[in-house]
């Protein structure tokens, strides 16, 4: 089941709460994944590669075999470690301290996303050289490392959207009101006249609109990420004042 936009009611009274974060929510955990990924994988490969030069200017082609089989070793490592359904019980193994749960799967979650990332860009850098040295284009690798480069801001740009998409928060009907944390907010619902949802794969954004009575300004944020349920009620809430 996706646990991107869980509620959950209070069955005390009619709050309803949610939380989207990396550990809730499929999306947020997914960009997150790729954008801290693609930053360790980058610097990764500068320090991969100027250590397979290294192997075989000392070593020829033992020294870039010997490389090859230590970075394939570790990334099948990483990678059986994170499909494990007990991943605490193999690190406990490893003379480390073991974080969080919360902390450790998002260790995991870093690791799996630099060895993915890791090998998109090495195989593209990979595929540049060839190209370039067989002269099978007339540009050359500028593509392929074009398409490489690309990824870091990219990532840039998912780890905003995973932050923008970070939300946790209390809906209480009966007092019409909204309560954000992380950072902590109260939005009274009877100075909003109008909200529009737009969708964004499992969120919902909200879009509000504040009354000016006198035309004074309300304080308030202008948009805040929702569970798609949670953004229906809070226009049926709306729409019944009006």
């Amino acid at each position: 089941m996706d646990e991107d936009a869980v509620d959950v009611t209070d069955a005390d009274d009619e709050t309803i709460q949610w939380r989207r974060d990396a550990s809730t929510s499929r999306t947020v955990r997914l960009l997150w994944t790729f954008g801290v990924g693609t930053f360790f994988a980058a610097i990764l490969t500068v320090v991969c590669w100027r250590l397979y030069r290294l192997a075989g200017e000392a070593a020829g082609g033992t020294g870039h075999t010997v490389v090859v089989a230590l970075i394939a070793a570790i990334a099948a490592t990483v990678l059986a470690v994170a499909a494990s359904s007990d991943t605490e019980r193999h690190l406990e193994r490893l003379p480390v301290d073991i974080p969080g749960e919360k902390r450790l799967d998002r260790a995991v979650d870093a690791a799996v996303g630099t060895v993915v990332m890791g090998g998109v860009i090495g195989l593209l850098m990979g595929v540049g050289r060839y190209v370039s040295q067989n002269e099978l284009l007339a540009v050359g690798a500028s593509p392929f490392t074009f398409v490489a480069a690309a990824s870091v801001p990219l990532a840039l740009v998912a780890l905003v959207l995973a932050s923008f998409l970070q939300s946790v928060g209390r809906l209480d009907p009966e007092e019409r009101t909204i309560y954000l944390y992380e950072p902590e907010q109260v939005i009274d619902l009877a100075v909003i006249e109008a909200v529009s949802i737009r969708r964004l794969g499992d969120a919902a954004v909200l879009s509000l609109t504040y009354a000016q009575p006198d035309g004074q300004y309300v304080q308030g944020p202008r948009r805040i990420v929702v569970p798609p349920a949670v953004a229906r009620d809070v226009a049926a809430l709306v729409g019944s004042e009006s």
